[in-house]
Parts: structure tokens; C-alpha cells; sequence
């Protein structure tokens, strides 16, 4: 398939914010795929190609001189073969080769390829054809069942491979995409609520009631001896938390996945920044700085999957084999108790509390209303859109950001893009306003007034007391007495808040 057809596809789904439309588009591609092409495809269609990351970021991109083909000649394959190279050129006059390499794909493409392959390679496509829509159309060109085709790809976190599977596999190996032990999954998500009485009150019976960390999420494996540990992202950070290692090592068990957290503890105890965790993930280098885990969910013990059976099987089996390691909590359907459990998580200098219900099975990549977590301070990832040059001490540094909220529909702008709900320069040091100048310059699109506009790939995590209604953005609600609480290099921008989300707490 030629990757004109590929492009031609994202430019139909990402023009309407019709569901079925989208679905029916997807489909349709799908099904015209050969099976080798499926994977790749999968990969360009939500910004995630198959090598990961390839070497290339915004300055290597705008460099670029070339004169784009007149006439689409590139296919699939031919994309995917030229990002192997990029990816996995290291060495002696690697960057060069990279930039041969560059160079030729951009020459081949012609120009919309080349914007959409620029978009691709950088992780910041927005189609509108998230997971969900693509979950959906691989179910209808496969004419398998919806939540068989949702489920492998949960299990098998790779959404290309259960396409690929759904599609060309033999029959009935979808159904047969289980857990593997050093294999990660997509992790099971929380919903969130105004009030720990108001969360205990939709469980039907006692819940699980445990501290909100702000840390970073991690997924621990362990098979014998080896041990493998991932981020939220499912990154593989094993070679950079050799503690967390060691305590997975330690467990009395032969095989195991993990489900916690981790953060790294000051002096007194109390949880560091956010930013010291996610440091030690995003460097090669071991720092002082130790991380300690705290684990909430057991998936796999010694040869028995366990994500379908109640949470308080699975806790009954955490506490057994890793209860040292546990995050704090009880299990109570007191409003009042409840309500202490989170009292007790500020007070330790954690972000409140998470609130499960006992009979839940694990959702591996669900956000669904059996996990619901409670923050007394209102936190939302948001995406920067751009900054503004500051004034004063801050003369020469970026400092006020403006915050977009994702439109995943398009109500409110492009379908998959992002509407401003304010602006913020409060909360950020002297460390983070001499990161974020040298940042955004990198990822600098334009310029207008005392604002440098940037492609829209940064998360941060904000604190509000709330929204107002506004006429002065699109999305009707600006933001009350917004607050920088961190950058999230975690989480992607098609993970970040919706203009839903915060709409609805106007209500």
C-alpha cells in the first residue's frame, strides 16, 4: 500500500467528528492492508511507529532542505525500512548517516506525506483516531468481537500486533492473547470525584480505600531472576531503577507482574517533587536520588493470570507475597473512615486517595468508575500551546504558559487538537523557567507579539480551584487560579485532559 493512501485516510478521519465515520474510514484501510503492512500502518495512524523513538527531534526536522516528490511513490514498507535505519544507526558517524537517511525519506515524500511523516516521527499526529476508534474499526474489518479485539490489545499493549492478529492471525488466536510475564500491559485507569463520601457512595459494598501517590506509575515483571520494569508508557526503564530491581528480586515468588508506584523520599520521609522520580527515568546515569516502590495490584503469580478475578483476591495475594511494599490503605464502606484515609495521605505529603471497588476485575487500559481517585486539589494534565516571554526577574526567560485542554470530537476546534483554557506563569522555579526557555525554543512554530507558539507535545500537570465561564475561549470555560505543579514527560498529549472534562464542572 502506498503511504499516500495511509495519509489520505488520517486527513478523512481527522476532518469529521463523527465516530462512524472515523470507524468506517479506518476500516476500510485496514482491510486493504497486506499483513506485513498492518503493524507499521497501525503505528503511523497514532504517532507510535514500531522502532519507538528514532533519533530525530523538532531542530533535525527543521533543518531539513529538500524539494518533496511531485507524485506519491513511497509505500508503507518503504517508510517503515527507512525508520529501521534511522532508529538503529549508532556510533561513529551515526548523525550523519541519520541525516543521509533523513534526507532521502524527505525527498521521496512529497510534501502532505512529509507533514504527516514529520507529525508521525515526532509523536504529535492528531487525527482523532485514538485507540478507541481504532479498536473499533479493527473489530469491524476482522468481524471479531469488539471486547475480544480490546482485551489482546490490552494484554498484548501493542495495538498493531492484536490488529495484525485480528486480521491475519489464525483463527481464533485473538481469543488466545493472554498475559506474559515480561511483556507489559496497558495499565487500568482511574476516574476521578469531588469527594472521598461521594466516591465510597457508588461502590456497592466496602471499598479499597489507598493513598494517592504523586509519584510516576510503574509496572514491575519478574520471571526467576529477571526483572523487568515499565513506565505507564511501557517504556522499558529496567537498567535505570536497579533498587526496584532488587526489591522485585526479593519477593518470595518465581513469577509475578506488579502493578504501583514509585517516588524517591526526603530526609523526613515525606515524597520528593514529582520531577526528582522522573529524572532518574529519563536518565542513562544512576543519581543519588533512590526510588522506592509501592505496589497496589498483582496481575500474575507463579503461573496463574489473575486480572479477571476480584480486587480482593488480588490484594489478599499483594499483601501475602509484597506486603511490605504496599501502598497505604484499608478497606471500609464508612464514608467517615474513608475520609480519615485521606486526611492521613495530605498529611503525609501525598496528593489524596484512590477508592476501588472489591469485586472489580483488573481493565488493563480502561478508565472506568471501579477505580475512582480523589484529589482535594483539582489537577488536570494539560498540553502548553505557548509561552510568553517574561518581564523582571524573569526578563529573557519563557514564562507564562498557555494551556490547552484535548477536543477529542472537535465540538470545539479540529478534531483531535487542542482548545486554550488559560494561562498561568505561577508555580514554576528558577530551575523550570530556565528548562522550559531552553524547551520551547526547540519546539518554537511561530511568533506573534511577546508569544512563541509551539508544537503542542508538552504536558503539564496544573492545579485549579476551579473554572469560570468565559466567552474569551473557545471552549466557554477558562481556568481559576491555574498553578504549574510539574511537567509530565510521561504522558503523551493524546493523553492529556479534555475541554469535556473541564466542562463539566460547571455544572
Amino acid at each position: 500500500m502506498l503511504l499516500s493512501d495511509v495519509v489520505a485516510t488520517a486527513e478523512a478521519v481527522a476532518s469529521t467528528s463523527s465516530r462512524l465515520t472515523k470507524t468506517d474510514a479506518l476500516a476500510a484501510l485496514l482491510r486493504r492492508l497486506e499483513p506485513d503492512e498492518i503493524v507499521p500502518a497501525v503505528g503511523f495512524l497514532i504517532a507510535r511507529p514500531r522502532q519507538g523513538r528514532v533519533g530525530i527531534g523538532w531542530r533535525g526536522v527543521a533543518a531539513l532542505a529538500v524539494t518533496h516528490a511531485q507524485q506519491p511513490s513511497l509505500s508503507v514498507l518503504d517508510v517503515d525500512a527507512a525508520l529501521e535505519r534511522l532508529a538503529g544507526a549508532s556510533g561513529a558517524g551515526s548523525v550523519g548517516a541519520r541525516r543521509t537517511d533523513l534526507d532521502d525519506l524527505a525527498a521521496r515524500a512529497t510534501a502532505p506525506e512529509w507533514d504527516f511523516l514529520t507529525r508521525v516521527i515526532l509523536g504529535e499526529l492528531r487525527t482523532g483516531a485514538l485507540e478507541g476508534v481504532l479498536l473499533d474499526a479493527i473489530s469491524r474489518a476482522s468481524d471479531q468481537d469488539a471486547a475480544t479485539v480490546r482485551r489482546a490489545a490490552m494484554l498484548s499493549g501493542d495495538l498493531g500486533e492484536a490488529a495484525r492478529i485480528a486480521l491475519a492471525g489464525a483463527p481464533g488466536e485473538l481469543a488466545e492473547v493472554g498475559l506474559v510475564v515480561g511483556r507489559p500491559v496497558l495499565p487500568m485507569l482511574a476516574s476521578t470525584a469531588g469527594s472521598v463520601t461521594e466516591a465510597v457512595a457508588t461502590m456497592a459494598a466496602a471499598a479499597s480505600v489507598e493513598f494517592k501517590l504523586d509519584g510516576a506509575r510503574i509496572q514491575v515483571h519478574r520471571s526467576a531472576d529477571v526483572v523487568g520494569v515499565y513506565t505507564r508508557s511501557l517504556a522499558d526503564i529496567t537498567a535505570r531503577v536497579p533498587e526496584i530491581v532488587a526489591v522485585a528480586r526479593a519477593l518470595p515468588v518465581q513469577d509475578v507482574i506488579l502493578d504501583g508506584e514509585t517516588l524517591s523520599l526526603d530526609a523526613d520521609g515525606g515524597p520528593r517533587p514529582f520531577q526528582d522520580t522522573m529524572a532518574r527515568f529519563g536518565s542513562e546515569a544512576i543519581s543519588a536520588t533512590v526510588l522506592r516502590p509501592w505496589f497496589f495490584d498483582v496481575l500474575h503469580l507463579d503461573g496463574r493470570d489473575l486480572i479477571d478475578e476480584p480486587l480482593h483476591v488480588r490484594l489478599a495475594e499483594l499483601e501475602r507475597i509484597a506486603g511490605e511494599w504496599r501502598v497505604p490503605g484499608l478497606i471500609t464502606s464508612d464514608p467517615e473512615t474513608a475520609e480519615q484515609v485521606s486526611r492521613d495521605a495530605l498529611a503525609a505529603g501525598h496528593e489524596g486517595v484512590v477508592v476501588k471497588a472489591l469485586d472489580s476485575p483488573y481493565a488493563a487500559g480502561r478508565r472506568g468508575k471501579s477505580w475512582i481517585k480523589v484529589k482535594p486539589v483539582l489537577t488536570y494534565d494539560l498540553v502548553v500551546l505557548a509561552v510568553e516571554w517574561g518581564s523582571g526577574r524573569r526578563t529573557g526567560l519563557l514564562s507564562n504558559l498557555h494551556l490547552g485542554a484535548l477536543d477529542p470530537s472537535g465540538e470545539y476546534g479540529s478534531a483531535g487538537g487542542f482548545v486554550m483554557v488559560g494561562k498561568t506563569f505561577k508555580g514554576l522555579t528558577d530551575a523550570l523557567l530556565r528548562w522550559q526557555t531552553e524547551h520551547f525554543a526547540s519546539i518554537e512554530t511561530s511568533r506573534s507579539g511577546n508569544a512563541v507558539h509551539v508544537h503542542p507535545v508538552t504536558v503539564v500537570e496544573v492545579a485549579i480551584d476551579g473554572v469560570q465561564r468565559s466567552t474569551r475561549y473557545p471552549g466557554g470555560v477558562a481556568l481559576r487560579f491555574a498553578r504549574v505543579k510539574g511537567y509530565r514527560p510521561d504522558k503523551r498529549p493524546d493523553e492529556a485532559d479534555t475541554i469535556q472534562t473541564l466542562r463539566e464542572l460547571l455544572r
